[in-house]
């Protein structure tokens, strides 16, 4: 009998990252171990950089979600500059972000996450996929999918100078304004984004609402976790992607603590382990109490069912209506249920669709008035949004020249990492039994870190300080012939 199962490399996520699984004699599961084996170090070769090349070099992260770097960066120049951009740039801005976070939602649910289920969570592997989607849903409700996220990726793509990796915000507002014939494309894809939401969530609701089997898993005990949640909110509690205050719920939902960016570290710390590179973040307050659940630990979730826990509703009328019906179905608030963060995401994905249409329908948005430009000396900035995969933290220090001398970045999924661990050890222990396994069977582990629509090139971090190396020499024969190793 086996006693280690290695799952290399887990799929249909961003980055690299593979599960170790223990099993003990009686064939079930000691331990299982989310392991991240890839490092980026942004932090660390940012600095000696001029602060202004942040909001260029730190999209460069990631191609999946380089809008929500370039958000936070700008946000965090506005802050380190001490600026104020005019409201038509926040606007704007708010703009690009409504956009991106449409978009990506739907590229998690239907080509990521969505296979899982609208497939099938053990159909066979290459069925799993966004052809098997298609196949399932139709060829028509493809070429949805793939028209609305040209369109909204064509948004980001004008206004923010480029889809992938964008240039257009600089220290107190943006690099250009909405043409009068750019804002009538918005409007229309903005009110086509919202359909094709309201058909996204129907969809989940035929496919996987009325399936009990796939109901039973989403709220069954191997896919849940109480824990903590955070995520940003407006001055009415409501959900808000761009701007607001930072709310942390306890387990029960009441309010733990509510602080501004500029505060997060009175609230936040962060734990290392030696084998990841991922960091650990936990709530202060309570300390690092390990790989647990409950209102003892300090482990806290972000993303979308975060954001929908913490928050007192949506900002937008149809998506309220869906919030409220799928705390009804979940049994209220907050749901602990991790892979209701598809559903959440849904709910998500129509208020950002909402929202693209109510900033591009806004007059303001016309407005020329789309930059102050700095004069104070900057000293330190941060700037605090929320990605797809949850609260993103960029923050900066730097000489009085603006030269970068110190970086923070707590990445979206990075503040996940504890619970993807619990999530993907207890959907291991609750699967696994006597040794046996399939295919599908640790697929439905995978879903355990899917959910979270992981991305792991973020900002991963060596406990060292340095990324251990290993090289052979080999002779013209492909002998080694020496090995040099830094540990």
């Amino acid at each position: 009998m086996a006693k280690r199962i290695t799952i290399d490399p887990i799929t249909r996520l961003e980055g690299h990252g593979k599960i170790e699984i223990f099993l003990n004699d009686n064939g079930n599961v000691e331990k299982a171990f989310f392991q991240v084996p890839e490092l980026r170090g942004f932090e660390k070769f940012s600095e000696g950089r001029m602060a202004e090349e942040m909001a260029r070099i730190t999209p460069k992260i990631c191609g999946v979600c380089p809008t929500a770097h370039h958000m936070a960066s700008g946000k965090a120049l506005d802050d380190l500059f001490h600026v104020t951009p005019p409201s038509p740039a926040k606007k704007i801005r708010e703009l690009i972000n409504s956009a991106f976070l449409a978009e990506d939602h739907t590229l998690h649910f239907f080509f990521l996450g969505g296979p899982d289920f609208i497939v099938g969570p053990q159909a066979p592997a290459g069925e799993r996929n966004i052809l098997g989607v298609i196949q399932k849903v139709g060829l028509d409700a493809g070429k949805k999918v793939i028209d609305i996220r040209k369109r909204l990726r064509n948004i980001i793509t004008k206004q923010g100078g480029r889809v992938i990796h964008p240039v257009c915000n600089l220290p107190g507002g943006v690099s250009k304004g909405v043409t009068k014939e750019d804002r009538e494309e918005y409007i229309q894809t903005g009110k086509d984004a919202v359909e094709f939401a309201r058909f996204a969530l129907k969809a989940f609701e035929d496919i996987v609402l009325k399936n009990k089997e796939y109901v039973d898993i989403i709220v069954g005990d191997i896919y849940k976790h109480k824990t903590y949640y955070m995520g940003l909110v407006d001055e009415d509690n409501k959900v808000n992607f761009y701007d607001g205050d930072i709310r942390v719920v306890d387990p029960e939902g009441k309010e733990f603590a509510r602080f501004k960016p500029r505060e997060y570290l009175n609230h936040i710390e962060e734990h290392v382990e030696p084998w990841s590179y991922m960091k650990f973040p936990y709530l202060k307050d309570i300390g690092w109490k390990g790989f647990i659940d409950g209102k003892g630990s300090g482990v806290y979730r972000v993303a979308p069912l975060a954001r929908l826990n913490v928050s007192d509703g949506m900002a937008t009328p149809l998506a309220q209506v869906e919030y409220e019906k799928m705390y009804n179905i979940l049994g209220g608030k907050p749901a602990h249920n991790t892979l209701a963060y598809h559903w959440a995401r849904l709910v998500e994905l129509l208020y950002a669709a909402e929202r693209l249409l109510e900033l591009a329908q806004d007059e303001e948005i016309l407005d020329p008035d789309v930059r102050n430009i700095p004069t104070a000396v900057p000293d330190e900035g941060i700037g605090v949004v929320e990605a797809p995969r949850g609260t993103l933290y960029h923050h900066y220090k730097t000489d009085d020249n603006g030269v970068i001398t110190g970086v923070n970045l707590i990445v979206a999924t990075v503040n996940n990492a504890a619970s993807i661990c619990m999530s993907i050890e207890k959907a291991a222990k609750g699967l696994i039994k006597e040794g046996k396994v399939s295919e599908g069977l640790l697929n439905m582990v995978e879903m355990a870190f899917r959910a979270y629509d992981p991305c792991l090139a973020c900002a991963t971090h060596s406990l060292p300080g340095h990324m251990p190396l290993e090289i052979n020499i080999r002779d013209h024969e492909a002998n080694i012939i020496e090995t040099v190793r830094r540990l």
